[in-house]
This record gives C-alpha cells, sequence and structure tokens, in this order.
C-alpha cells in the first residue's frame, strides 16, 4: 500500500519517457530567481551552477513562470552551539551520506519527525547504539500497509471501474480525516487509537509515558509507523527526551548537561517551511521583491499566484498543504487551475495576469479566520505550520474537496490584466 522510494523513482523516470519530458529538462543546474522585464513582458530566470561547484549561470526567458519547488526544500539545522565543530559524518537527512557505514557506529538522532520515524528503525539494525534526542513526541498511528494480493491485482485488471472505486475509497478514509483538524475536539477517538497502537507496541510503561504526546493530535504532524516504536524498545538505542544543548567534536549533549559520544550524528530536524521562499529572488515590476512582500507573511491567492507578480505561478504554495490527505491532489487540482488561467490570459487578449489585491486580501482573511479555531492553533502547541508571527501560513483549513471544487473555474473578476 505505501510504495517504496525505488518503485517511486522508476513511476517517475517512466513519465519522463512516456511523456518526452527529456528535452524540457535542465539537470546539474540551481535556480536563483527571476527578475520581471516590463518592456518585454516576460521572466528572465537565473540559473546558477549547483552548490558548491564554479561555472558561469545562464538565463532563460519565458512568458510565464512557475515555481515548484515546494515546501519542504531547505534542510533545517537546530540553532545550537557546535553544529560545525563535530569531527565525525553528520547529515540531514534530505541529504543522506550514502558513502558513510554506520555498520557498528554509535549514532546520534537528533529529531522524531516524519523523517525521524522513516530511517531510525533501518539505522538501528546497522549501528551498535543509537541514542534518539526528542523535543518533542508525536502522535503515531498505525501504518495500514500490506502487500498487494493477486486476486486484488486481477480485480483491478479485469473488473471496470474496481481500481478506481478503490482509490477513491482510500480518498474518501483520509479524507474524513480533515473533520477532527477543523473540530479539535473531534480528535479524542483518533488519540485513543494512538495510545492503544503504543502501549501495544512498548512493554515499558515508563518508556511509553515518555513518547506520550501532551498536545492535540494534529497540531503538529501525525504520523504512521509501524517500527518506531520496536526499534526504541530494542536494548541498544536509548531515548533524551529533551533538547540538545550543545554539539562537542565528538558528542552530543543534552539540555540537562548529559554527553553523550557518537561517531555520526543524523538530523531529522525538518525544513525551513514558512520562510521556504527567502533564498529565491523574485522581483517583480520596478524591481518588487517577493522576500520583501512576504517578510510579514507568506500570501498568495488560492497559494497560486501574487499580487503585483504578473505571470507568476506557485504549487504548493502559502496555505496550500495537508495535514490528513494526499498533497498530490492539491497539486493536480493547481495544475488544472493554472492552465485555466493561461487560457484566461489569452481569451482577454492579455500578455500579463496577476491577482487583484482586495481578491488575495479577501481569501487570505478567510482562510486565517477559518484557521484560528482549527487544531494547529487551538491545539497547545508550536509547530513548523507557524510562522514567527503566529500566523498559520501553511496549512489548507478543510476539505480537499472544498479547494479542488473553488478552483474549477477562475474568476476573472479576481485578476488583473496587462496588454
Amino acid at each position: 500500500m505505501f510504495a517504496r522510494q525505488p518503485e517511486i523513482l522508476d513511476y517517475l523516470r517512466h513519465c519522463v519517457r512516456e511523456y518526452r519530458l527529456e528535452e524540457h529538462l535542465y539537470f546539474g543546474v540551481r535556480f536563483d530567481g527571476g527578475e520581471w522585464d516590463e518592456a518585454a513582458k516576460e521572466w528572465r530566470v537565473k540559473l546558477g551552477a549547483p552548490e558548491g561547484e564554479s561555472g558561469a549561470g545562464t538565463e532563460i526567458r519565458a512568458s510565464y513562470v512557475a515555481l515548484g519547488m515546494g515546501p519542504l526544500h531547505r534542510p533545517l539545522l537546530p540553532d545550537v552551539p557546535g553544529v560545525g565543530d563535530f569531527e565525525g559524518p553528520a547529515w540531514h537527512s534530505a541529504e543522506w551520506r550514502h558513502d558513510v557505514d554506520l555498520t557498528g557506529k554509535r549514532v546520534a538522532v537528533i529529531g522524531t519527525g516524519a523523517s525521524a520515524i522513516q530511517f531510525l528503525p533501518r539505522v538501528a539494525r546497522q549501528a551498535a547504539s543509537v541514542v534518539l534526542f526528542q523535543r518533542t513526541p508525536a502522535w503515531i498511528m498505525p501504518k495500514r500497509d500490506r502487500h498487494i494480493s493477486g486476486v486484488t491485482k486481477a480485480l483491478y485488471r479485469g473488473v471496470p471501474g474496481f481500481q478506481r472505486a478503490h482509490r477513491t475509497l482510500i480518498y474518501l478514509t483520509a479524507e474524513s480525516r480533515a473533520m477532527g483538524f477543523v473540530n479539535p475536539k473531534l480528535m479524542k477517538a483518533a488519540e485513543g487509537i494512538a495510545n492503544v497502537h503504543r502501549k501495544r507496541q512498548l512493554r515499558d510503561p515508563e518508556l511509553a509515558r515518555r513518547l506520550k504526546p501532551d498536545y492535540t493530535m494534529g497540531c503538529k504532524r501525525v504520523l504512521i509507523s509501524n517500527d518506531f516504536y520496536p526499534a526504541l524498545a530494542r536494548d541498544h538505542v536509548a531515548l533524551v527526551d529533551q533538547g540538545v544543548r550543545e554539539i562537542r567534536r565528538n558528542a552530543v549533549v543534552a539540555a540537562d548537561g548529559t554527553e553523550h559520544e557518537v561517531d555520526a550524528i543524523i538530523y531529522g530536524t525538518g525544513f525551513h517551511v514558512t520562510d521556504a521562499f527567502d533564498t529565491i529572488d523574485m522581483r517583480g515590476p520596478a524591481g518588487r521583491s517577493l522576500k520583501q512582500d512576504w517578510a510579514g507573511g507568506m500570501a498568495a491567492y488560492y497559494g497560486m499566484t501574487v499580487a503585483g507578480f504578473p505571470n507568476m505561478f506557485i504549487l504548493v504554495g502559502p496555505n496550500t498543504g495537508l495535514g490528513h490527505n494526499s498533497i498530490v491532489f492539491m497539486i493536480e487540482a493547481q495544475t488544472e487551475y493554472l492552465m485555466k488561467l493561461l487560457a484566461l490570459a489569452d481569451e482577454n487578449g492579455a500578455a500579463t495576469i496577476a491577482p487583484t489585491p482586495q481578491a488575495q486580501n479577501r481569501f487570505n482573511a478567510g482562510v486565517q479566520r477559518a484557521l484560528a479555531t482549527q487544531v494547529w492553533s487551538a491545539g497547545g502547541c508550536q509547530s513548523w505550520y507557524l510562522d514567527e508571527h503566529g500566523r498559520n501560513t501553511t496549512i489548507w483549513p478543510g476539505f480537499t474537496w472544498r479547494y479542488w471544487l473553488r478552483t474549477r473555474k477562475p474568476n476573472a473578476g479576481a485578476y488583473e490584466f496587462g496588454r
């Protein structure tokens, strides 16, 4: 039910071949941003060499630009003294060191988010010892995984509509979880399932207690795993349930001053999310800076277009992330919407299209009103969903079908057209 990396990568390669995308792809380049050319009514997209490599950059001119890097592309390291002083191998999970053999090593894992629960069980099978530094425990649900049987595959192939019906059932099951995010009181039932799951997998009641969250489920990202708790119960795996105070040349020091000597450090500390676009220098008309516009918090119209930045689109932009269903559904809805915006500009004989400030402000005011009573704001935690001002600029407030319905047809009155 949950495809692993090799299968997903094979699927992506298949799509590249099937739709002849090779000729449109640039590999080994870094996207630095873009500058709007008012006279030509087009973007000058700036490309540079990959990080750590020298070489002259290049420029591409385009009538439209779509920022599709998503919010989880800049790894975040903890802000503690000594991060750069460690003498052994250390890396963020998004930049995995495949050249490092962890067999027989003493390994520190810092962070207990969605990445850590996936890699820690595998690390524990290799390493001589693992110490996990947990600042805040996560709510973890059982992972309803299974092999797809031959009978099911035969039904997919032979019975018209069966596979689509199964896919729809999966979607609706996931979509129903939004009711708890919208009304945090409904999360009690899901918390009960997570509590039973934790206690069943951990025979040590003290360890189970230390891994129990003290906030409403959904306030931080809800995780799914069947092997994280059993990995923590192994004799050579230790849990340190407090933050990191310092990192030394061969050790990690916990908040209570306890020093843990290790040979390698793996950071599962997440990403820059609310400031994900700060390193991208997008300059609109008259040099208007996207970074400066978003200094008080990211904002876009339906998360896809930004007032004052003509012909610039965003996929998985502000307030279009999810905590309950597949982000692919949102990306598909956005892709369809953006294609319709291109057609709308053509129908109006326009060279440029951008949302009006009024439409953008109304949309975002409505989003923030809805989020104010939902679990991310009312769940009793601090999370990466919230920016430095305490605003949730990442999550869509509710059901994905509502987003899909509201983006089926662009409202021409919400846009400004330029000739």
